[in-house]
């Protein structure tokens, strides 16, 4: 999505955050996926670690940032940010720095990439119903044919079935906990609009 908002020049500064200044350059710059691999070789952007920042061919510039020291985002302006593994960040304000962030350009916007763990954060997020929110949900076997098969063999047989392998191979959030005798869908199933007459009102406590 980077490379084509860049291709169609629909992009001039990009923020790239992710958990760690590592993670960043491992993963979203040098990685796999990461952008110094999906320019074709003509249009190779270039990096300058030194200066955390990323030139593309179009004259976009994308600057790195770690969730780790949110301040470093207050004050420079975006108009599209990358913000990976977002469940994973140490400080929530770093989201708030980012989206401070985001007030340049004609429709600013963030992709987020990340692991859907049940955090505070991500469960607003994915709350958000006035269209300002658009949620893609992707497995683990969507991405099979990019992976080595005695790695899917594996994970399968380990994970498949458990609540760590609904979270990380079927990207669902797991907002219940594990063992607990009433879990969210059999309150909400049980849940009354109309409260009969109350006779007598009976307040239990539970001392530690």
């Amino acid at each position: 999505t980077i490379r084509l908002l860049v291709e169609a020049r629909r992009t001039e500064h990009i923020a790239l955050v992710g958990r760690t200044a590592a993670d960043v350059r491992d993963t979203m710059v040098e990685g796999e996926s990461g952008l110094m691999g999906i320019f074709p070789n003509d249009d190779r952007p270039r990096y300058e670690p030194s200066k955390r920042r990323i030139t593309f061919h179009t004259g976009a510039v994308a600057t790195t940032f770690t969730a780790d020291e949110p301040d470093r985002l207050r004050g420079p302006n975006h108009d599209l940010a990358w913000a990976d593994e977002l469940a994973a960040w140490r400080y929530p304000e770093a989201w708030d720095m980012l989206m401070f962030g985001l007030r340049i350009g004609q429709f600013p916007r963030v992709i987020v990439t990340t692991t859907p763990k049940p955090t505070p954060l991500i469960k607003d997020l994915v709350a958000i119903t006035d269209g300002s929110v658009r949620l893609t949900r992707g497995s683990t076997f969507e991405n099979k044919a990019n992976l080595a098969p005695s790695f899917v063999e594996e994970i399968l047989t380990r994970y498949e079935g458990t609540r760590l392998g609904q979270q990380e191979l079927y990207a669902e959030i797991l907002d219940d906990v594990e063992g607990a005798l009433w879990n969210r869908e059999m309150l909400e199933q049980h849940r009354v609009t109309e409260l009969p007459e109350l006779v007598r009102i009976v307040v239990a406590i539970d001392p530690a």
